[in-house]
């Protein structure tokens, strides 16, 4: 999530000229109708009446960390792998493909080096640890997602640039910024390379990176067909039917990342960001057999729930709903998992233990 107060020192934000039927004179918006958004300076009066959010305890955050394994990152291997960077960064390794999700490498979520979100644990390796990265994917253009340190070394690596995908609007910005290996896509669009197949999904959202460019450019998720698998990483998103269109039209899927933080309070959260039981919505929508949460856990002072919050509420939900582990995880920041697909795993389907879909949470089409 962008936070207004820190983008004041960054420089305009070119937009795509790019016809989009979902592009209007303000810019980019979302295929369903949702609640307004709220006062952002309300919610910050309202942090600082009630000391939001909370410190940390004595001795940090007790947020699951390790050290990554680079010689196992770096070793070739058949079996498809997942590697959690942190927040919304992840390795994905699957058909001879390196594939990065919103690279965030920086010690602040922020365009200040000294103001803004910092991480509560450390990185769990270095940019110059990675393998070879054959293409970058964003979801949007907030700066815990989209951060230009991280962008501009991988695309000075050694091993040489790796294709972005991106959003439509932002191969603009990539080209300002010295970027040039860029692909710039609408909703649904697709592009093939490397045997892969990369689908730019909607998702209800926004985006922002100064004060002039407020959804300028366009924000979504990412589906991927690779390596024989159906992976999808969401991006940040809010709770709409654009979930069970892509469920319906692209699923099931294998593995869905989906956020399980940033979403207090509430009353100013809930169209932007997904909360825990949302998140199990989402998964269920997205026909997933598996999902991990993710954006949680990483930056402090993002939102104002307990930064080890999520994973304890999703953990009781889950038990509630007769749900197996695998069925929604989360990782250790730095842990690699194998990932497998959904009819070679021993986890009971998705459809056996699914709760009932509340379709009174969704609106009508625009």
């Amino acid at each position: 999530m962008l936070a207004p107060a820190f983008v004041l020192l960054t420089s305009t934000l070119a937009a795509s000229d790019t016809a989009s039927p979902h592009r209007g004179p303000d810019g980019f918006h979302n295929n369903y109708p949702h609640g307004p958004r709220q006062s952002f300076w309300r919610w910050k009066w309202q942090q600082l009446r009630e000391g939001l959010p909370p410190p940390a305890p004595p001795g940090g955050w007790p947020i699951p960390v390790m050290k990554a394994d680079i010689a196992a990152i770096a070793a070739p291997s058949a079996q498809p792998r997942l590697t959690w960077i942190g927040h919304a960064a992840f390795l994905v390794q699957a058909g001879g493909l390196n594939i990065l999700t919103d690279p965030q490498f920086s010690q602040r979520a922020s365009p200040l080096s000294f103001a803004g979100p910092t991480r509560a644990v450390p990185l769990p390796l270095e940019i110059e640890d990675l393998p070879r990265i054959d293409v970058v994917l964003i979801s949007h253009n907030h700066y815990d997602h989209l951060d230009l340190p991280t962008v501009k070394a991988l695309a000075a690596s050694r091993h040489g640039s790796p294709l972005f995908l991106v959003p439509l609007g932002l191969k603009a910005w990539f080209a300002d910024n010295g970027i040039g290996n860029v692909q710039e896509l609408d909703w649904w669009e697709a592009r093939d390379t490397g045997g892969a197949r990369f689908t730019l999904v909607p998702v209800q959202h926004w985006s922002q990176r100064t004060p002039w460019d407020r959804n300028q450019t366009l924000w979504g998720g990412w589906a991927m067909d690779v390596g024989g698998l159906r992976m999808i990483h969401t991006g940040d998103l809010g709770l709409s039917r654009d979930t069970q269109d892509i469920g319906a039209r692209l699923g099931p899927f294998d593995l869905a990342l989906i956020p399980i933080g940033s979403y207090a309070p509430r009353w100013f959260m809930q169209t932007m960001h997904v909360d825990v039981p949302e998140a199990l919505q989402v998964r269920s929508d997205l026909r997933a057999a598996r999902a991990i949460g993710m954006h949680w856990g990483t930056f402090e002072d993002l939102t104002d729930e307990p930064l080890d919050e999520p994973p304890r509420v999703l953990a009781r939900l889950r038990e509630q709903q007769g749900l197996p582990v695998e069925a929604f995880d989360v990782m250790k920041i730095g842990e690699t998992r194998a990932i497998t697909r959904a009819r070679d795993a021993s986890a009971p389907t998705q459809a056996a233990r699914d709760p009932p879909r509340s379709p009174a949470r969704r609106g009508a089409p625009e």
